[in-house]
């Protein structure tokens, strides 16, 4: 059997791709990965630079399309994908439908699944809805209420992990510890553990706590003023 060498088999992966019948993650031309990254961008996705380069943000930015498209959230841009993001179909990234099942009324909805949350008023209408961060393994699905638990406080705008860390805004919800707040600051430069890009992904893991951006989480705290109804579905 004939041995390819690694231009050789680049080669002719971009065949295949002229020929149309495949289109593997890493046989994207610079001009398909630009396309890529400006659709993206159009949809919300924040894919960030058009430069070509598939990186870590277009990477998020891929799984978060593949969330809301009901994709395999690998964050490739493999055939299936690029052609989905390509197509008039393509759904948005930044405004998704509330999870059927997700009960009624006044509530906080979270998606484990798409690692989204959405704010609901009394009427049904979405007040706001955005990116999270959590980890399943400590917060289970089920229903729950904002509020005072274990003997700690519902609320506490500067919160902090005992240790370099401000969880600022947070909103507890859950026993004993598990509650919203914005991505954890440092205590001596102000300076988030990681950038807001990298919400609606799996790529970073809280311990349980739901994170979410500064405006999110002030929003949060304020639709939370009072005992709120929290549903976390997978």
């Amino acid at each position: 059997m004939r041995i390819l060498s690694k231009l050789g088999l680049a080669a002719a992966a971009v065949t295949l791709v002229a020929a149309g019948t495949a289109l593997p993650a890493d046989a994207l031309t610079v001009t398909q990965a630009k396309a890529a990254q400006t659709r993206l961008n159009k949809l919300g996705c924040t894919a960030g630079p058009v430069d070509g380069r598939i990186g870590a943000m277009t990477q998020a930015a891929t799984v978060r399309f593949q969330s809301a498209n009901v994709l395999s959230q690998s964050g490739a841009l493999n055939s299936t994908t690029y052609s989905r993001l390509m197509a008039t179909t393509a759904k948005r990234c930044d405004v998704r439908s509330v999870p059927r099942r997700s009960g009624s009324g006044r509530r906080i909805v979270i998606s484990q699944t798409q690692n989204w949350v959405w704010l609901i008023d009394a009427r049904g209408k979405v007040v706001r809805q955005g990116g999270i961060i959590d980890n399943p393994s400590y917060l289970r699905a089920g229903n729950y209420t904002s509020g005072a638990k274990c003997g700690r406080a519902a609320r506490i705008r500067k919160n902090t992990d005992g240790a370099s860390l401000y969880l600022n805004n947070f909103v507890r919800f859950a026993p004993c510890g598990i509650g919203f707040h914005q991505i954890p600051t440092y205590k001596s430069n102000g300076k988030q553990i990681h950038a807001d890009w990298l919400l609606g992904t799996n790529y970073r893991a809280s311990h349980g706590c739901i994170r979410v951006t500064a405006s999110m989480s002030a929003a949060i705290w304020t639709f939370a003023a009072g005992a709120t109804h929290v549903v976390v579905m997978r």
